[in-house]
């Protein structure tokens, strides 16, 4: 990734763009973030820059993360909104993502690339502590390797066969996201089943800011699973 930040090419222009929230901040606090960072990915397309990348990697200690898909799919549908969309890449750089169900939603949503950078550090730690008797590189290209195939698993069940087709299409249902989220953010998607809205996932991503800057005396070995 950082190659592709400074490609000092005319063509291939290059941003990075916070995905980030005052700490403790209120669901108002979180809809001006995500305005802002639609407005800013607005500019940078203006611009010229023709790869956008999205990233909560090395934010202020007083910021908290913006839920990554929220970030994505918002971007995205703005971008689309004004007729841009095509002339730009998403990247995401989050340390939110993990698991083959992560990729496949932020790629769903609009993201052309994702670098998944904690994952990768745990991995990498995995080999430092002896859990994994190989090298650091080869680990990471296994986890790579078992993302990709859970993603054309995934894409073969839906009937899509490349991911280009993929991209963007919003295959999927939401549930337990209220209606004024879903058609603010996530425009045609279905979501029958009623549920949270920006206040709940404001407190979400702010209880896990506060696990960060104010963790508890003893933390358990394993962490949880988050839901």
């Amino acid at each position: 990734i950082e190659r592709i930040r400074t490609l000092n090419l005319d063509d291939f222009r290059c941003v990075t763009l916070e995905m980030g929230f005052p700490g403790r901040g209120t669901a108002g606090d979180l809809e001006k973030a995500i305005d802002d960072l639609c407005r800013r990915a607005e500019a940078a397309v203006a611009s010229g820059h023709r790869f956008l990348i999205l990233s909560d990697r090395d934010l202020p200690p007083d910021r908290a993360p913006i839920p990554a898909l929220l970030a994505v799919s918002a971007v995205n549908l703005h971008l689309v909104q004004k007729a841009m969309r095509t002339s730009t890449s998403l990247i995401v750089e989050t340390g939110e993502a993990r698991e083959v169900m992560h990729m496949a939603l932020l790629l769903g949503y609009g993201a052309a690339a994702i670098n998944p950078y904690l994952a990768f550090e745990v991995v990498a730690d995995q080999v430092a502590r002896g859990d994994l008797k190989v090298s650091i590189a080869e680990a990471i290209e296994n986890y790579i390797k078992a993302l990709c195939k859970g993603l054309l698993k995934t894409m073969s069940k839906s009937g899509i066969s490349t991911l280009r087709s993929y991209r963007s299409a919003q295959v999927f249902e939401a549930i337990g996201l209220n209606s004024e989220l879903v058609s603010r953010y996530f425009d045609g998607t279905a979501s029958r089943i009623g549920g949270i809205g920006l206040e709940e996932i404001a407190k979400e991503a702010n209880a896990r800011y506060l696990a960060v800057v104010d963790p508890p005396a003893v933390t358990p070995p394993i962490l949880p699973s988050g839901g």
